[in-house]
């Protein structure tokens, strides 16, 4: 096979990756997406050449960079230069997976099988990319499907890592097939074998969750919510307009649609643009501004994103997140915070905890803790944020009806959001703001995680976004009232609540920490049998 061939079977995998991935995606193609890379990697590591290992790591690379660019390109809409560094690292990280697969496969059996150990290296990767500071898991195999969610009602029980490892398992299966039926005037049980355990792995978890989802009944009680969408330009309109006149745009869309069964009503994620201190929060023209509004309906509760800070304790000083005062020898941190306000004066209030990485943080690692200050500005308050440590919840003092205060980017977060369910969230609320990116597949995709934390944790989803898109999701991923982008709009919608707790919630990401565990077992044979084997070669 020439190098070009090996070039074009690795664009060919990055193109079927690209054609399946969500939201206009064929999301069926990612079943076969990786079997031309597969065949690049066999070619390759057969070969008896010095760089064959090199070569291994060029040609999935090459494939998986144009994967990443054709998928996330939208990010440089936001943060330029750093959409470049977070496609080259992300592509870096996956590769670097690759090979220690690779590595660690050759060492056990020789390249002549466990292919299966790729599944257990890849979950193990995406887990680490869910839990680091370097976190970017919107490429993790499992979000695929979200245009398919009447496929993955299972994800109940095994989240979005079930996902992954069945895109892996029916690209091996895949792989094993065509390499049959490439040799099938030698044999044709293998052929028969691979094929039949394809079609098997492709068929049935899809006929059990399509049973499952024409079975499921939603339980509990219904609670009306008011979601907002102001459509403020992030870029421009966001900082021309004083803070009151743009709360008074969320407070008067609300207006329209407030009946009187209205529980809760939500609006995005920054919405109150004044700089609010939280020694001083009973002073904010802001707060006291929604407050008068939730007054004419005593029993809502109002949420709503605004940006705060708060001064850092004395001996805390040296904390990662911690600012200093331009003018004095004082500390503060600044956070992204979800507010809930109701009739009384208590400021109920959570602060977003899963940071978006080189935008609302910089790694905490000591090497890079100069650069801390320098996250790209994406407008209000930018640079290393502080976070919670706690899974709060927002509860309606009226109904009881809970809600988990997800902001942006917490919505890809499936274990981190158990969370909140275990913390008491019947329901979900998700407060965004998707104006950075553009029109582009970026704010789709970003909409679509939000059905899938749904099916996992049985929680409808109320949705607002600043610019769209903005939704209610049933129990079951179904999607109900999605606004147009870059509109202003309110919607209105009663869901069920839940206290049901899925399979999921009560043990999070267990396949990927298995995995995890299995992969070390698998790196730690591999490093014996090599040392044997040399003292074996040193004696004889």
């Amino acid at each position: 096979m020439k190098k070009l061939h090996l070039i074009g079977l690795s664009l060919l995998s990055a193109v079927l990756l690209s054609l399946a991935w969500p939201s206009n995606g064929f999301a069926p193609l990612i079943f076969i997406a990786f079997v031309p890379l597969f065949f690049v990697h066999d070619f390759i590591v057969n070969q008896e050449t010095k760089t064959r290992k090199l070569s291994v790591f060029r040609m999935v690379y090459l494939s998986l960079f144009v994967w990443n660019v054709l998928t996330t390109w939208w990010i440089w809409n936001s943060t330029g230069i750093g959409a470049a560094a977070a496609i080259i690292l992300n592509t870096l990280f996956m590769t670097t997976t690759f090979w220690l697969y690779q590595t660690t496969r050759k060492k056990l059996f020789g390249n002549k099988g466990g292919m299966y150990l790729l599944v257990f290296f890849w979950l193990s990767w995406e887990y680490l990319h869910l839990n680091w500071d370097l976190n970017w898991p919107w490429l993790n195999l499992g979000h695929v499907f979200v245009t398919r969610h009447t496929w993955i009602q299972w994800y109940e029980y095994t989240g979005v890592a079930g996902g992954t490892a069945w895109v892996l398992l029916m690209n091996i299966l895949a792989f094993n097939a065509t390499k049959a039926a490439l040799k099938i005037n030698e044999s044709k049980r293998p052929f028969y074998i691979a094929i039949s355990a394809f079609l098997a792995l492709g068929i049935i978890p899809v006929m059990i969750s399509k049973q499952m989802y024409s079975t499921y009944v939603e339980t509990g009680k219904e609670t009306e919510i008011v979601v907002v969408q102001p459509n403020v330009d992030p870029y421009n309109e966001q900082f021309e307009l004083d803070p009151e006149s743009v709360i008074e745009r969320n407070l008067s869309l609300a207006a329209t649609a407030m009946t009187p069964n209205t529980d809760f009503v939500l609006s995005p994620e920054s919405a109150i643009q004044e700089q609010i201190w939280e020694e001083r929060m009973q002073s904010s023209k802001a707060l006291r501004q929604v407050q008068t509004f939730v007054k004419q309906y005593p029993h809502v509760s109002y949420v709503i994103g605004a940006s705060t800070f708060g001064i850092v304790p004395k001996g805390h000083e040296m904390d990662h997140a911690a600012r200093k005062f331009l003018s004095s020898d004082s500390y503060y941190y600044a956070y992204n915070t979800a507010f809930c306000i109701d009739s009384t004066n208590n400021y109920k209030h959570y602060h977003k905890s899963k940071l978006t990485p080189g935008v609302e943080m910089m790694p905490s690692w000591f090497f890079l803790r100069p650069l801390k200050s320098y996250a790209i500005n994406l407008g209000g308050t930018f640079g290393t944020l502080k976070i919670d440590n706690e899974y709060r919840v927002f509860t309606n003092a009226h109904t009881g009806v809970s809600g988990a205060p997800l902001i942006c980017y917490e919505s890809v977060y499936g274990e981190f959001v158990t969370g909140f369910v275990r913390n008491g969230a019947n329901i979900i609320f998700v407060i965004t703001n998707d104006g950075w990116w553009g029109n582009t597949p970026g704010h789709k995709q970003h909409f679509d995680f939000s059905v899938l934390r749904a099916i996992e944790t049985r929680r409808s989803v109320a949705r607002s976004a600043n610019t769209g898109i903005s939704a209610f999701i049933d129990q079951r991923g179904d999607v109900y009232q999605k606004t147009p982008y870059w509109e202003k709009a309110v919607i209105r919608q009663k869901l069920r609540t839940n206290d049901r707790l899925t399979f999921y919630v009560k043990h999070g990401d267990y396949l990927s920490r298995a995995a995890v565990i299995l992969s070390i077992i698998a790196v730690l044979a591999a490093a014996i049998r090599t040392f044997i084997r040399r003292k074996k070669s040193v004696v004889s």
